[in-house]
């Protein structure tokens, strides 16, 4: 099946593009040349929203999801727009040209808090050993043995961080730069987007470009985020749980 390009990956704000229908696979999903949807995968949600064509038919999608790997191997290039079942319309047939449109206010929320999920990784310093993200509320899982993480601290801390407005900037190293900058790698279970030869390292904080360049915090990470820290809007921390014997988590949430 043909690749899909991912408009998001360069432009995470667009909230539409025009497309055209490659392939339909068995169970009705949608393959398109070209995407703004997000597909789910590093704790981050696969985006919603819908596909309508030119005369006016509407395709709820309700989930984006990564497809087959490339030929030559690595992450997969395919996106599949899964279609909501119960819609009358079969899906639209190789070849339709659709506008896809996605449920902003949602998408632009995982933004947000994968955003403060990076925040929070720089100021809980230990390895990250899971995650999730959500419209309204996201997590951390460390490998944190100690039971000293204080709730409102953290919060503070973050909230700092974001009252500073960090650019949120993106740039590209080699595998082999990345292999040799294993520091670079904070979650345990989550490896980072490889196998196209180079590897996205999302940067919060100014500086030059470049692995050693100063900054809040930078990590390998296929996801999507904001422009600044700032827009992500106050936040809390709601709980602090105990996960197994050195696992703690952490759920943030908008404050208010």
């Amino acid at each position: 099946m043909p690749a899909t390009d991912p408009v998001f990956r360069n432009d995470p704000y667009a909230r539409s593009c025009t497309a055209r229908v490659v392939a339909v696979t068995e169970d009705g999903g949608v393959i398109l040349d070209r995407s703004v949807f997000y597909p789910t995968g590093g704790g981050q949600p696969g985006d919603s929203g819908r596909l309508t064509d030119a005369v006016g038919r509407v395709w709820t999608v309700t989930e984006a999801v990564k497809g087959r790997k490339p030929e030559t191997g690595g992450e997969p290039d395919e996106i599949i727009h899964r279609l909501d079942a119960t819609g009358a319309e079969a899906p639209p047939a190789i070849g339709t040209e659709v506008t896809a449109e996605l449920d902003w206010e949602r998408r632009h929320a995982h933004m947000r808090l994968h955003t403060c999920l990076h925040l929070l990784s720089a100021i809980v310093v230990a390895p990250v050993t899971g995650g999730q993200v959500g419209a309204d509320r996201a997590r951390l899982d460390f490998d944190w043995p100690d039971a000293t993480l204080d709730k409102q601290a953290i919060t503070d801390a973050l909230n700092d961080l974001i009252r500073a407005d960090h650019a949120v900037e993106t740039d590209w190293i080699t595998d082999a730069e990345l292999d040799a900058a294993p520091h670079l790698v904070k979650t345990m279970s989550v490896q980072p987007p490889r196998g196209a030869g180079r590897v996205r390292l999302v940067r919060i904080g100014a500086g030059t470009a470049g692995a050693d360049a100063p900054h809040v915090d930078l990590q390998p990470c296929g996801g999507t985020h904001v422009a600044r820290a700032g827009e992500i809007g106050a936040v809390e921390v709601v709980k602090i749980e105990k996960k197994g014997r050195q696992n703690r988590r952490v759920v943030i949430a908008f404050a208010g």
